[in-house]
């Protein structure tokens, strides 16, 4: 039925403006949750310890700038990529390759005089912390990744794991996604960051990873040197990541 002109102009002003309410609330957030590469290190830095390289010592991660860790909320997503995919899962493989070895997810830092009552991978968050306090003044790199304490305490607390947890191998693969999102993971994924620089971020965490002159990015720091050529690591790379 055809509405007569006043009262047509009559409802449409009763529409209210759309900016008033949104279908989607919470969008702008979401939004803002997407990954964003972590910044680069400061070389000027110290870095001391172990497998990788950072400010707290004995470590193979470079060092992250401190809004990271208060950015972080508890276990938190990140879905501009899906942990556990094919692509994230050979990637991890690909970084386990150059700093695990054949230990996996049990691995330890060769330099640890005093390792482990028994395999990191059946122990505790709780048990590895206790582990690290007994044994100070040496290297504590652990697990599949080589976290350092820093670093495994800033990702358990960003993740909202208990001290009761156990250090497994899914939740090693857990913690490590987030390292791969703060290098840039979503970005990459989006085509929004080359390969190359995808790898350098990579390189910048991870010190057994090489620079394309086949050297680590932390060459000769606290005995630091990349474990694989970087034919291999680009080949790698571009399997798991072709086009």
């Amino acid at each position: 039925m055809a509405m007569a002109v006043p009262a047509l102009l009559g409802a449409l002003l009763a529409v209210p403006p759309a900016s008033a309410q949104s279908l989607f609330p919470g969008q702008a957030d979401s939004r803002r949750a997407a990954l964003l590469p972590a910044p680069a290190g400061d070389s000027s830095q110290p870095r001391t310890g172990s497998l990788f390289t950072g400010t707290a010592g004995h470590s193979l991660f470079a060092p992250l700038p401190a809004r990271a860790a208060h950015a972080a909320a508890p276990r938190a997503s990140h879905p501009a990529f899906l942990p556990g995919t094919g692509a994230v899962d050979r990637l991890r493989h690909l970084i386990a390759e150059a700093e695990a070895g054949p230990e996996g997810y049990d691995a330890v830092n060769h330099g640890a005089r005093i390792k482990p009552p028994r395999a990191p991978s059946s122990m505790t968050i709780g048990e590895i912390y206790d582990w690290i306090a007994a044994t100070p003044g040496q290297p504590h790199a652990i697990g599949r990744y080589q976290f350092i304490p820093a670093t495994l305490r800033r990702l358990i607390r960003a993740q909202g794991v208990d001290r009761g947890a156990v250090f497994s191998p899914a939740l090693q693969d857990r913690l490590a996604d987030q390292l791969l999102a703060e290098a840039g993971l979503g970005t990459f994924q989006r085509g929004e960051m080359t390969r190359r620089t995808f790898m350098y971020r990579l390189a910048r965490i991870w010190a057994g990873l090489p620079l394309p002159s086949g050297k680590s990015y932390y060459q000769g720091v606290a005995g630091n040197q990349a474990t694989m050529s970087w034919a291999r690591f680009e080949a790698g790379m571009m399997q798991i990541f072709p086009g």
